[in-house]
């Protein structure tokens, strides 16, 4: 077994969150030792004075995790746009070397680590205005696949069954094989939702058949469970 997964998605709104939250919890009902990390977070919200990331403490929530929120993502930013356009606008822009030291600390406080990464697996994070200089003398550009490069454990890729699911997983994973990174499965959300269970079924046969990946499990939405055992 790895020291962990990185948990992307064919897009925003696919449920990323909500899996990342039940792969935790099922991990530590099942005994392992499991904790959550996020490199970066936009759209953060504002709770009794005080921004919280939203992600990261739903899953801390539903998982019971007992870390704090400093610990669980690295970059939080207030606008609910994309990483790169919220650190251009409110400062603070993602380093690598950040990245690296605070997931190797996740990794210290726990066994097994949950990486969530932020909208679909070509998501910039960091996209340095040409007049930028930064350490190194140059403007930089992050993007998410960065980040799973960094951190190094395999890929699980959340889609739904929906219509246009084939074209959106297929395309998630040939770009993660281009960049050379190693997918462990898929993960179906939102199992069901349509109401045609003959075309979820035949886009779930599909998507594994195109890609060769297994299908790891698939959600009912707003299931309690995983609906299998850690693998």
């Amino acid at each position: 077994m790895s020291k962990g997964y990185f948990v992307t998605a064919t897009g925003t709104d696919v449920g990323k969150t909500f899996v990342t939250a039940l792969l935790v919890k099922k991990w530590r009902d099942s005994g392992i030792d499991a904790g959550y990390y996020k490199a970066a977070l936009s759209g953060a919200e504002l709770r009794n004075g005080k921004w919280v990331a939203g992600d990261a403490d739903y899953v801390k929530t539903v998982a019971g995790l007992p870390d704090s929120q400093e610990e669980l993502v690295s970059y939080v930013y207030k606008e609910a746009v994309s990483p790169h356009l919220a650190a251009r606008k409110e400062g603070n822009p993602v380093e690598l070397s950040k990245v690296r030291a605070d997931f190797e600390a996740a990794t210290k406080r726990h066994e097994f680590v949950f990486v969530e990464g932020s909208g679909g697996i070509i998501c910039p994070i960091r996209y340095d205005e040409p007049s930028a200089v930064s350490a190194n003398g140059n403007p930089q550009k992050i993007f998410l696949t960065d980040i799973m490069k960094t951190v190094d454990v395999p890929l699980l890729i959340v889609t739904t069954a929906a219509l246009g699911s084939i074209n959106a997983c297929v395309l998630t994973v040939e770009y993660a094989r281009a960049q050379g990174l190693n997918i462990r499965g898929i993960i179906v959300n939102r199992y069901g939702i349509s109401g045609n269970l003959q075309m979820e079924d035949d886009n779930i046969k599909m998507m594994g058949d195109m890609t060769g990946l297994p299908i790891l499990t698939k959600i009912p939405e707003n299931s309690s469970d995983l609906g299998v055992a850690p693998f």
